[in-house]
């Protein structure tokens, strides 16, 4: 499966926080009483709204990747875990196997000499890719390269452990309340809302540290600019 197979509209972040983190996280937290709508029934359309943006996400863009499919597999876990009323120590292993499994698939991907962090930066959208190649085969630094790449993929990986300890840990501290309560889905509303400046934000800065250190590894290692590895808008 290619990580992209053509070019297509950015995501809207605002809708993506709105429908798969602020909204549900609410409806947890403030409708989870018997005297609205109950934890079941709370819990169901909180969600909804995950799911229903996720089955919009793949008919607009007409593709599914990876990511997408763990992020609805982990919505439905989580739905089960509290429609069946499993022990609570299942949300938190849960909360630790999603990102786990992406960093072995990188951590694999750098043995099988793919790896994954290439597929996600070096796209040929962004990048002048034939100029890169040319002039690291010409200075002889195709095999540097392939070692920076191979370093910088051990790092991706790093940043799934760093969200795997997180998530875990995060649900062990807030999620304490039995599966099928109010206070469980009150719970996992506050543990929704804070995994976003907890895990999210440092996952995603720690990415754009990495895409930093590709960028001056190619400058450096070609003697190009920036705005000739770019690949600009003609």
């Amino acid at each position: 499966m290619s990580i992209q197979t053509k070019a297509k509209r950015p995501n809207n972040t605002l809708l993506e926080i709105i429908f798969n983190i602020a909204v549900p996280s609410i409806i947890l937290m403030k409708l989870s009483g018997d005297e609205y709508l109950g934890s079941m029934y709370a819990l169901v359309l909180a969600l909804l709204f995950p799911i229903g943006y996720g089955l919009y996400d793949f008919i607009k863009n007409k593709s599914m990747n990876f990511i997408s499919l763990l992020g609805f597999l982990s919505t439905f876990l989580t739905g089960g875990i509290g429609l069946f009323e499993l022990d609570v120590e299942w949300l938190a292993i849960k909360e630790a196997a999603i990102p786990s499994a992406i960093g072995l698939v990188v951590l694999i991907s750098g043995f099988w000499g793919k790896p994954l962090i290439a597929k996600i930066l070096l796209n040929p959208m962004l990048f002048n890719l034939d100029l890169i190649y040319e002039s690291l085969s010409n200075k002889n630094k195709t095999d540097e390269f392939k070692a920076k790449i191979q370093w910088a993929n051990h790092l991706l990986a790093a940043t799934f452990v760093f969200s795997a300890t997180m998530n875990y840990l995060l649900a062990k501290w807030i999620v304490v309340s039995p599966a099928g309560t109010t206070q469980f889905n009150e719970q996992l509303g506050e543990m929704t809302i804070l995994s976003y400046p907890v895990i999210a934000i440092p996952s995603t800065i720690m990415l754009m540290a990495i895409m930093y250190y590709v960028v001056k590894s190619v400058m450096k290692l070609t003697d190009l600019k920036l705005e000739q590895i770019l690949n600009a808008d003609k």
